[in-house]
């Protein structure tokens, strides 16, 4: 979740899954992003990529989890923002936080693919990509967007689902984060700390309960039963269990490092979590951009 004052520096950290056999990640400790990029999304592409969002640049940076290596993939584009983005069908998809759009860009070359203009959005802030769509949040309006994909991969209409049942906005931030189980989808609330699930064709949303404090909750990553939630600003990520049916979900465990500096999306890589740090309110420092946490 974006705030208005952006800060230059900004980390990347991983986490191994609880579960994970020694020795599972292979990906670098440390990698640098340029100067001034300030990112707030990451998403794993195919093989050891990964792409990171700049939120004031709308530009996008490609590198690798194993190299560190990379460079800029998709080139700024003044009056856009990029908050979350996920890589799938060979395409970036990008909500464009408060330049009320939605983005889609080619994976491999960076070039403009499309672009949806959402007058009536509030703040356009993450996105998971299914088998046959991309589906938005908003953390200011009740409404999830849905892009659809066709059997080729290409994106095509642009659908409102209007959001109803347990879920009520209230002031401030709501709808942040956003996960896919398959037949539902799962998003976090952020000024409240609640978890629902959605159904994706009605926008149907029942709470799962949790009885914990999941308030400034940011990116999700859903690994089988496993939910990740990102807590930016108490630099955390709490690993919910969830029950079968979605009713309700218990934190087994909060992730905190010291290096956490207000993270806020995730991505996988092999057996391990990384997570980009968007520093919002600390000056920039001489730190690396990404560093993966010890187990």
């Amino acid at each position: 979740m974006i705030r208005k004052t952006f800060i230059p520096a900004l980390i990347l950290f991983a986490a191994l899954a609880p579960a994970a056999p020694a020795g599972g990640g292979s990906g670098q400790d440390e990698i640098a992003l340029p100067p001034e990029f300030r990112p707030e999304g990451i998403a794993s592409g195919k093989g050891d990529r990964f792409f990171v969002g700049s939120i004031p640049q709308a530009s996008v940076y490609s590198g690798s989890f194993k190299t560190g290596q990379g460079s800029v993939l998709v080139p700024p584009h003044p009056g856009r923002a990029h908050i979350g983005l996920k890589a799938s069908h060979g395409k970036l998809f990008v909500a464009g936080g408060p330049s009320k759009g939605v983005y889609v860009y080619d994976a491999r070359t960076g070039a403009d693919v499309a672009s949806y203009s959402l007058p009536d959005a509030g703040f356009i802030n993450d996105v998971v990509v299914t088998k046959r769509a991309a589906y938005f949040t908003d953390s200011q309006v009740a409404q999830l967007y849905r892009v659809r994909i066709r059997r080729d991969g290409t994106p095509g209409k642009l659908t409102r689902i209007p959001l109803t049942g347990d879920l009520k906005y209230v002031d401030g931030f709501n709808l942040n984060g956003i996960e896919s189980t398959g037949r539902r989808l799962i998003v976090v609330q952020s000024n409240t700390g609640k978890l629902f699930s959605v159904k994706p064709r009605s926008g149907r949303t029942r709470e799962i309960v949790t009885g914990a404090d999941l308030t400034m909750g940011d990116g999700l990553l859903l690994r089988g039963r496993r939910l990740y939630v990102v807590r930016n600003r108490v630099n955390q990520v709490a690993v919910v269990k969830l029950g079968r049916k979605l009713r309700s979900g218990r934190v087994r465990r909060v992730i905190t490092d010291d290096r956490f500096d207000v993270p806020t999306t995730l991505a996988p890589f092999k057996r391990s979590i990384y997570a980009v740090n968007a520093r919002f309110d600390n000056p920039d420092t001489e730190d690396d951009d990404i560093v993966k946490l010890k187990r």
